[in-house]
């Protein structure tokens, strides 16, 4: 009975036709942009690589070698591991790992105070200086960062003028620019889940605790973080899903030595021309990214509809 009443609500609220074309478009959404593609994709990694000739042919069948070459390589005999491209998987898995908890210690403060600040013009302006550098195209800010970064960068020269170092820093072959960029691009993604999850909670609640004697430990221990703890998932969700499948950051700020797998998917897309193996890597990612999200959410014990709020 809860469904018919949702959705008999939402004609009601939006009208016969607007909530007619809100789920027609919603549907051609998922159905033709998402679920679809994936399928597709799925479909492709079960296949054989063969000449246009042969597709359709006897020899187009479902087999599993394309995931059997991410863990064994070329090894027909399966005796030994593809080390090199799974300990590229499992550096992305940890580096989306490591960006997610930095933008989480890093936008909790800043969207507690936005949050708790009831919308002064001074937080109005902090917003929309959050905002405008988000106007520039992401390629653009990746080489914008790069720059900074460089050896002759901005960094470095102020890091020798106030003499903290005597030679320049490699920041981008110690992947310490492709972390701060990952974390820079995906930040109010963080921000902003945290921010609107925090504001709707009631000072009187913060003020009762402080005058209870609680330290502001316990109070975001016991308050704040429990009741911000949807939107520091979703958050969470979105920054470490986009940052284990970026693609434009890696290639600009990474070094030599941090090769990204989604780097591993385009050379297989673009470069080998095998579509079915490129397919199969980026089902693995997406699988084990999905995985990942699902057991943090339960661990933390969050549901969909908490995040949806």
């Amino acid at each position: 009975m809860k469904k018919p009443m949702i959705f008999s609500q939402f004609f009601k609220n939006n009208g016969a036709v607007m909530g007619s074309a809100l789920i027609g478009l919603v549907a051609f959404w998922l159905i033709f942009l998402i679920i679809l593609p994936q399928l597709s994709m799925l479909d492709y990694s079960f296949r054989y690589n063969l000449p246009p000739a042969e597709v359709g042919g006897p020899k187009d069948v479902y087999t599993l070698s394309n995931y059997e070459h991410l863990i064994y390589g070329s090894d027909s005999s399966h005796q030994t591991y593809n080390t090199v491209d799974l300990k590229v998987f499992m550096r992305t898995i940890l580096a989306a790992m490591l960006v997610t908890i930095f933008n989480i210690f890093l936008c909790y403060p800043l969207a507690y105070f936005l949050g708790q600040s009831k919308g002064s013009g001074f937080v109005r302006l902090l917003v929309v200086l959050l905002i405008i550098p988000y106007w520039i195209n992401e390629i653009l800010r990746a080489f914008a960062l790069r720059i900074i970064f460089g050896d002759s960068g901005l960094l470095n020269e102020a890091l020798m003028f106030l003499h903290l170092t005597s030679a320049p820093i490699d920041f981008i072959r110690q992947d310490i620019a492709l972390y701060a960029g990952l974390g820079y691009a995906y930040i109010l993604l963080m921000l902003f889940p945290m921010y609107n999850v925090i504001e709707s909670l009631d000072r009187n609640q913060i003020e009762a605790a402080r005058d209870m004697g609680a330290s502001w430990l316990h109070i975001h221990r016991r308050i704040v973080i429990p009741y911000a703890k949807p939107g520091i998932v979703s958050g969470a969700t979105m920054v470490f899903m986009l940052s284990a499948g970026a693609l434009a950051a890696p290639q600009i700020l990474g070094g030599p030595s941090s090769l990204w797998f989604t780097q591993l998917v385009y050379q297989w897309f673009n470069d080998s021309l095998n579509w079915q193996q490129g397919a199969a890597y980026a089902i693995v990612l997406l699988v084990s990214t999905i995985v990942i999200v699902l057991t943090v959410m339960r661990v933390f014990k969050v549901n969909m509809g908490d995040i949806g709020k």
